[in-house]
């Protein structure tokens, strides 16, 4: 064991009318030297949950969630950072895992970051084929360790020095309902469509249904989706339908306007 106390863990949460799970993330990192949530002006009671975690809280309009996740960063002291979406949950296992990682000595080649898996669950089980595989995310490194990337509305975290691998996992609950999936898809595929054109492609009813039918077999039947029974089914379904409105979203159109077809 390393002499002295274990180098100081900040775990950083974004929210913005979080409150869904809210108490059940910051609760399973209460074993954090900190918790700083960065708040997009929440109006229901994601702050009040937060405070009784005893979390620092940061408030600041929403700017994309690259930049918040820069923002957080930049206030941040401690040696370790975890990362922990609001909809997220660490496992005991992993709890136990990164108490290891902090207290254990550091030789010189000892990882900066470490990966860590994610279990999903989508409407009535675990799915372990259909959502994205391997599902593993760079989520506990050191300060500085870490580079975001953006591609669309989504950011991904990546080292940028030596890294693990652990083998406890996130527990992830992404959607509260049909209606609730098909609200993020919305917004996702506005994004994506700005996203998209912003690479200059075009958009078409062909192309839209055509990459909608390949992600549905992409994840259906090459990612062996139908394993995972009628979840898998709706979930190759409504990701089918995400890429058919991203695309679609690319037409110009004028929807009637200037309304004057008497």
């Amino acid at each position: 064991m390393a002499d002295g106390p274990p180098p100081r863990l900040t775990g950083i949460v974004l929210t913005g009318n979080s409150q869904r799970l809210l108490d059940r993330c910051l609760a399973s990192i209460s074993f954090c030297d900190e918790i700083l949530v960065v708040d997009s002006l929440s109006t229901d009671d994601s702050l009040r949950i937060a405070r009784g975690h005893n979390a620092r809280i940061l408030s600041r309009p929403w700017s994309g969630i690259g930049e918040q996740f820069e923002f957080a960063l930049r206030h941040v002291e401690s040696e370790w950072i975890f990362i922990l979406d609001s909809d997220e949950v660490c496992s005991r296992a992993l709890a136990e895992e990164i108490a290891g990682v902090r207290a254990a000595p550091r030789p010189d080649a000892s990882p900066d970051g470490y990966f860590v898996p994610r279990r999903s669950w989508y409407f009535d089980r675990f799915v372990r084929h259909a959502w994205r595989r391997p599902d593993i995310l760079y989520r506990l490194f050191r300060r500085g360790c870490v580079r975001i990337a953006m591609s669309g509305v989504h950011q991904t975290f990546h080292p940028v020095a030596g890294f693990g691998r652990l083998r406890g996992e996130i527990i992830h609950y992404p959607y509260s309902s049909f209606a609730n999936h098909l609200e993020k898809i919305n917004g996702y595929a506005q994004g994506g469509a700005a996203d998209l054109a912003s690479k200059g492609e075009g958009g078409g009813a062909a192309k839209a249904a055509g990459h909608a039918l390949w992600r549905f077999l992409r994840l259906y039947v090459l990612k062996l989706g139908f394993l995972d029974g009628r979840a898998g089914f709706i979930l190759a379904c409504h990701a089918s339908f995400y890429v058919f409105l991203k695309y679609i979203r690319l037409l110009d159109a004028s929807w009637g306007k200037p309304f004057n077809h008497d």
